[in-house]
């Protein structure tokens, strides 16, 4: 924002092996929540589902200005099978701020951090010791990328992954990548949660950041929530409308959510 691998039969066995002798080994978890992500990553591609966002700039008492910016959009798939964004509500924006291409980038894929198993070589991922998320048990890592290449976002800072399903339940940091000198961008600390869909993967339910942007000339308070709702499996031989899976053999087709 500018101013104005391990395969997976023997990642199992080895986890099984430290988690009978009670001796965490750091790697081991990393291989194997690496390798959950990956599917879990997968898996997302084929949900249809809806993101709203609401980004607000405040005074330094923390109350909204009135400038600010909201978009909500139907992640879904075209008839042929195409992914795509349908925006379903987007007022004029109003912030004094100017959103960045990396700015959006990181809306859309760091915010929602998942870190797979090719994503590992580009990380210093450290172990940090065992902690309780809203109850759930977790292994608590600090994420660094170990390199910016250019035009690439990248997430830096913490995540904590399910010590059963070894899936990443929150992510705390903010989006880092090379910014050109003569730039004044700055982005936002964020928190992102998962919450369990069908029974089996941790999907980011919600992204909420408040903090204080720092600039060349002046500094800004924000807030900022994302919600990601209505995660429906596609079928692929449905058409898909709001982000519902519609049977064209029955009528008549569901009524699209309301916002």
């Amino acid at each position: 924002m500018r101013g104005i691998v391990f395969a997976a039969a023997l990642a199992a066995a080895s986890l099984q092996g430290w988690a009978a002798e009670g001796d965490i080994n750091p790697d081991q978890i990393i291989q194997r929540f690496a390798a959950k992500e990956l599917e879990f990553a997968q898996a997302r591609n084929n949900y249809t589902y809806r993101q709203s966002l609401k980004f607000e700039e405040l005074d330094p008492s923390g109350n909204p200005t009135g400038r600010k910016w909201e978009l909500v959009e139907d992640i879904i798939f075209s008839p042929e099978g195409k992914r795509m964004e349908k925006v379903v509500y987007a007022p004029v924006q109003t912030l004094s701020l100017l959103i960045t291409p990396e700015d959006e980038q990181d809306l859309r894929n760091v915010q929602p951090f998942v870190l797979t198993t090719p994503d590992i070589p580009d990380y210093d991922i450290k172990y940090l010791g065992k902690e309780k998320v809203d109850e759930i048990g977790c292994y608590n890592f600090s994420v660094k990328p170990k390199k910016l290449v250019q035009g690439k976002r990248y997430f830096e800072g913490m995540i904590w992954v399910d010590d059963r399903d070894l899936q990443i339940v929150k992510t705390y940091g903010k989006g880092v990548g090379v910014i050109k000198k003569s730039s004044d961008n700055q982005f936002p600390k964020f928190e992102t949660y998962r919450e369990q869909i069908d029974g089996k993967y941790w999907f980011p339910t919600y992204t909420k950041a408040d903090d204080t942007l720092h600039f060349k000339t002046s500094s800004q308070r924000i807030r900022m929530v994302v919600k990601y709702q209505d995660y429906k499996k596609y079928e692929g031989k449905s058409t898909i409308r709001y982000g519902d899976v519609v049977d064209e053999t029955k009528n008549p087709p569901a009524a699209p959510p309301k916002k």
